[in-house]
């Protein structure tokens, strides 16, 4: 990775982690990504934008496999996901071969425009959904 890549990626996750994420994971409605912490083996959600196709939900990840929940993902791909307030079960799938910038052409405007200028090296999630969702809050 470049100094330049190195240097966005401290200072977006440090962003990330003390402001956006705390703050984000409150929201009722924002659409979270709950994986298993690979070492503490506790949950871990973290606030993603993406949208549902039939029955997957697709996202883009801005820093690929330097992405702690990504891997996460790789360690355990059992993962739940949250949209529109309801909780999914599914497998979590990163997708090196798809084209992330063309795949971020399909999901909502607003957090592909803020992957790309945050993001260094992008890499294709798909979460194959199990369920029809859980009605009950968690």
């Amino acid at each position: 990775m470049s100094r330049h890549a190195e240097r966005k990626y401290r200072a977006v996750t440090a962003v990330q982690r003390r402001i956006g994420n705390p703050v984000l994971r409150r929201l009722p409605f924002q659409t979270l990504l709950e994986t298993t912490g690979r070492v503490s083996g506790l949950p871990r959600r973290t606030p993603v934008g993406g949208r549902r196709v039939g029955d997957s939900f697709w996202l883009v990840s801005e820093f690929g496999e330097r992405s702690q929940y990504v891997r996460n993902i790789l360690a355990d791909p059992r993962v739940r996901v949250r949209v529109r307030g309801r909780w999914y079960t599914g497998t979590a799938h990163p997708l090196p071969d798809d084209d992330p910038l063309a795949r971020l052409r399909t999901l909502p405007r607003g957090n592909s425009l803020a992957v790309r200028a945050m993001g260094a090296e992008l890499l294709t999630v798909r979460v194959d959904l199990d369920d029809r969702g859980d009605l009950r809050p968690v």
